[in-house]
């Protein structure tokens, strides 16, 4: 139809008009429907066009909505940039920006990606590995809203009553109060109560701390000579003015010679107001500022100084008053039936779930359906074998992240973008499949649901694929192949080339030169396991998710020097750190560039003597624009080198400062390993990188742009210089490409071969059919867990099939190879 014509309008208007009364007849409305699709229905992709977060190259692509799409490559090659950095953070963006400007003033702050066009994009719900909570009073309950319906339920029907759900909650302090009020002349006196559930004497926190006062103080000092050995307790700030100015004692005198009241005023004085040089100022005795500053945090979430000075100075143990359970006594006096809401949190998820389901009481019928769904969500996601009260900074990566999807599983919402990282990290090959169904339904639902994933049997359940490389850091950003699974099997990418790799059992495995003797392990849910670890060979740790594996590794062996463990922790540093200082290869660098030029070492660190005046060495200037996102802009004195020029005059085998921290780790190896350049320490330390597979970042690539895979590897590279003879390993393959799992069998191999004796827990088959020896744990998880079901060599395992890693094992080694072509 011409919409110019004449004519036009009468069509139209003749097309839709009603009949019988205000009704469209079915005719009509059939012909309607049978007219030229929709506008509507012409959003089916989010369309990517121009991305250029990180080391995307003008990356382009379209997915389609309603459907899984899996994005594959090796560990950095974009893929976490294009789904996290790209779209989901415009996604959440947008909606923040639906918010009032008061509103957005307390969200965090973020800036439009650098990407040209992003169309159809639909709310994202991002489903990370971030470990979970910093908070020490967060627990499994607390994270999942469970512990409050539970809060609620013994409220209602625990016996005797002793008050609302806050009366069940360790986090609300028992409070009494007597205070007074005027109204209109009359003072009247009332008592305020506020009737928590906290324990008083670890307030919550399920320990209490016992403090070495010889690491607090050298008690041969004064004050004003440093006898304060606690980190940041410095005399020449505002402790020091604090400290003079308080007047509870002289800070000239050897605290030896304290009286006993001025020793309690320096060690337990409760928070007073004092006025120093007429500045109101609030002095506490050192004990209340520690468990304030330190003690009431995750130590996991503190800087590594004080986190070392809060290992060394504190020994912590169950409260004896509420005996861990962190409840006062009244709340642990109220049960329903035989059942305290302690004993409850302490379950076995699986097991709470049978006993909340046993309850039959129809005034809180719709209570128990909620909570009874949250439980059993658990278990459906393989987590049955946690409990409620455990602490949320102890799950794993893998945990966190499955933890994080229980409030998404029966939500009623639809055209929901789900974006998962990873989400088979920790899980058994027999849990695979049931992460896989999950995903699956999510997408059933209506959702469009993005994943980043390395395994074979999470890629096969795509709709559609993404593959980005080929390579990784600068060799990455490009869409190499997009499609079906079979088409991608069929291409020749690095990724469609190994997507059938298969590990084969070794002919001959290495004898052990010794054995670490484990007795009577009982630790969580370990059933006094006593077992033989081999040393001097490669011996991997198996079994489902929640068998009790770390708790053997982590908590039976020796914590010494001669044990190095790698864990899954996550690196911590500014936006300033980058692979040079965490390493510290920094240090010799810096040192050969004063040597040679004849100055100090300082000059050549951007956070110290040579950084650029105008930007502070950070290489950007970030201007705040309040409820807006910052922005970000290339120094222009500096050009973005960070360092002012008169530093990178100077000059260290043709190379300057700014130009050596530019370069890729491959490139830099070979600088420092030979010519002018040579360096030994920062060689030694360039090797190890190479040797992780890290020879593509650049030295002054900033942390927090590395993937989860790439700060691990980080981590094993550092590592690599201590001295230890056990290395623990803890599911070293996270993150790691098929093609990049060979090259950690051979540096795993180049450890034993070394002299060390190599400890993996680990889920991945070519790990298992690589080792010299595997001890198996199971059958199941949690109080189905914690005994060792099989000790022996690969070949042994898969020969008996006796377990589910043996069956598993089984079907990996002798599934047919593919015709191997050279990557």
């Amino acid at each position: 139809m011409n919409p110019t014509s004449p004519t036009a309008p009468t069509q139209t208007a003749q097309a839709f008009r009603p009949t019988d009364g205000d009704t469209m007849s079915k005719a009509t409305r059939k012909n309607t429907q049978s007219s030229a699709p929709h506008a509507a229905d012409r959003h089916d992709l989010i369309r990517v066009q121009g991305a250029r977060v990180n080391n995307l190259k003008d990356l382009s692509v379209e997915l389609p909505k309603r459907r899984l799409t899996v994005f594959t490559g090796v560990s950095g090659s974009g893929k976490s940039s294009l789904v996290f950095g790209t779209i989901a953070a415009e996604s959440q963006r947008l909606i923040n920006e639906t918010y009032s400007s008061f509103v957005q003033g307390f969200m965090p702050s973020m800036a439009r990606p650098e990407v040209d066009v992003l169309d159809g994009l639909t709310t994202a719900i991002i489903v990370d590995q971030e470990r979970m909570g910093a908070n020490a009073r967060s627990t499994v309950g607390t994270a999942t809203d469970a512990n409050a319906m539970l809060r609620i339920l013994f409220s209602r029907l625990g016996k005797p009553h002793i008050g609302s759900p806050n009366a069940y909650s360790f986090n609300v302090a028992s409070v009494q109060a007597v205070g007074a009020i005027t109204v209109k002349g009359e003072t009247k006196r009332q008592t305020f109560n506020r009737t928590g559930g906290m324990c008083p004497r670890c307030e919550g926190m399920g320990r209490i701390s016992d403090i070495d006062l010889t690491q607090l103080y050298d008690d041969s000092k004064s004050i004003n000579d440093g006898a304060i050995t606690i980190p940041g307790y410095s005399m020449d700030g505002w402790y020091g003015r604090i400290y003079n100015g308080c007047g509870f004692f002289d800070p000239d005198k050897p605290i030896r010679k304290f009286n006993k009241k001025e020793l309690h005023d320096l060690l337990h004085k409760e928070p007073t107001k004092i006025k120093v040089d007429g500045i109101n100022l609030t002095y506490a005795g050192l004990i209340p500022q520690i468990q304030k500053s330190f003690l009431s945090k995750d130590v996991d979430a503190l800087q590594p100084h004080i986190r070392a000075f809060v290992e060394r100075a504190t020994t912590f143990s169950a409260c004896p008053d509420c005996g861990g359970t962190r409840l006062s006594e009244a709340a642990r006096s109220s049960k329903i039936g035989k059942i305290n809401i302690a004993d409850a949190c302490a379950m076995q998820i699986s097991d709470l779930a049978d006993w909340v389901r046993g309850l039959k009481e129809p005034s809180v019928a719709p209570l128990l359906a909620k909570l009874l769904h949250t439980l059993d969500s658990f278990v459906e996601i393989g987590l049955g074998y946690l409990s409620l009260e455990r602490p949320s900074g102890t799950l794993s990566g893998g945990e966190a992240q499955r933890t994080k999807m229980i409030r998404h599983l029966g939500s009623s919402l639809t055209d929901v973008t789900y974006v998962f990282d990873e989400p088979t990290i920790g899980l058994h090959p027999h849990d695979i499949q049931r992460m896989n169904e999950l995903l699956l339904q999510l997408r059933d639902k209506g959702n469009t649901v993005l994943v980043v994933e390395h395994k074979p049997e999470a890629i096969a359940i795509a709709d559609h694929v993404v593959d980005l490389g080929p390579g990784a850091g600068s060799a990455g950003g490009t869409v190499c192949y997009e499609g079906t699974v079979e088409g991608l099997r069929a291409s020749d990418t690095l990724t469609g080339r190994h997507l059938d790799d298969r590990a084969s059992l070794k002919p001959s495995v290495r004898k052990a030169k010794g054995q670490l003797k484990i007795r009577g392990a009982s630790k969580h849910n370990l059933r006094k396991v006593d077992v033989d670890i081999p040393l001097g060979v490669l011996c991997v740790i198996t079994g489902v998710a929640g068998s009790g594996k770390s708790s053997l590794v982590h908590g039976s062996l020796p914590a010494d020097e001669t044990v190095v463990s790698v864990d899954q922790g996550a690196i911590r540093g500014s936006r300033r750190s980058n692979p040079a200082t965490y390493t510290d290869l920094l240090e010799p660098i810096r040192k050969a560039f004063a040597k040679a030029n004849g100055v100090k070492p300082a000059l050549f660190s951007a956070n110290s003597e040579g950084a650029c005046p105008t930007c502070n060495g950070a290489g950007v200037i970030y201007t705040d624009l309040a409820t807006m996102a910052g922005v970000a802009t290339t120094c222009e004195d500096c050009e973005g080198k960070r360092f002012e020029a008169s530093v990178l005059k100077y000059k260290f085998g043709g190379r300057d400062i700014s130009e050596v921290l530019a370069m890729p780790v491959s490139e830099a190896e070979a600088f420092f390993g030979a010519g002018k350049a040579h360096t030994p320490a920062a060689h030694a330390i360039l090797q190890r990188l190479v040797d992780v597979g890290l020879g593509y970042l650049s030295l002054g690539q900033p942390l927090t742009t590395l993937s989860g895979g790439e700060r691990q590897r980080l981590k094993l590279a550092t590592h690599m210089a201590e001295k230890g003879g056990i290395y623990i390993l803890d599911e070293p393959t996270t993150g790691l490409h098929l093609a990049d799992v060979e090259q950690l069998l051979g540096l795993l191999d180049r450890l034993v071969d070394s002299g060390k004796s190599v400890i993996v827990i680990e889920h991945h088959q070519a790990v298992m059919a690589h080792a010299d020896w595997i001890i198996d744990l199971g059958p199941g998880a949690g109080h189905d867990g914690g005994r060792v079901v099989f000790e022996g060599t690969p070949a042994e395992l898969v020969k008996a099939k006796s377990t589910l890693t043996g069956k598993h094992l089984a079907q990996y080694v002798g599934a047919p190879a593919k015709s191997s072509k050279k990557s």
